[in-house]
């Protein structure tokens, strides 16, 4: 690769890196091609880029963020980086998903919100983050509630009277 060809990549990168919300570093060495190819369908399906950059291109492209030397210490061997720009915790899941059915695929380490999860982290706490659709329902559920318990105090009054002649009506028909 040339010098103006790996400074396309490391731009790329780490524009990558400017508009992510979390990235999963992935180790899969061992994996067959037609593994690759489907965890690279499935990360596509979420909305996850998935890119095997070179390590050193990867530390260029993060130097100047702060968490730089913490995940250039993950940067070994043959590394995929996932990033995820909406849900954070997309790549998470897909990749816990993965490891069901195919345990060559290693977790090197995460990034959230300039924080260097490991591997375990990754899978037992990114992965299981409610995505934003499920943040969504939670929010409506919490917003409906209120107005739920409002319509019920407005109906009570009128319920309340219904019992009361159907009680009457029942005290008149056995009296």
């Amino acid at each position: 690769m040339e010098r103006s060809e790996k400074e396309v990549v490391v731009g790329s990168v780490r524009e990558k890196f400017a508009r992510m919300t979390s990235a999963v570093f992935l180790d899969f060495k061992g994996m067959n091609v037609e593994s690759v190819s489907k965890l690279r369908d499935e990360f596509r399906k979420s909305g996850v880029e998935y890119r095997v950059v070179k390590n050193t291109l990867v530390r260029h492209a993060v130097k100047e963020h702060p968490w730089a030397d913490a995940l250039s210490k993950n940067l070994t061997g043959m590394t995929g980086v996932a990033w995820s720009f909406e849900d954070p915790s997309a790549a998470a899941k897909v990749v816990k998903a993965f490891r069901k059915d195919n345990q060559k695929l290693q977790i090197k380490a995460g990034l959230i919100e300039g924080t260097i999860l490991s591997g375990e982290a990754v899978e037992s706490q990114l992965a299981t983050m409610p995505g934003k659709d499920e943040l969504r329902a939670m929010l409506l559920a919490t917003l409906q509630a209120p107005l739920q318990q409002f319509v019920q105090q407005l109906n009570a009054p009128l319920q309340n009277f219904v019992y009361v002649l159907k009680a009457k009506e029942d005290a008149g028909a056995s009296g």
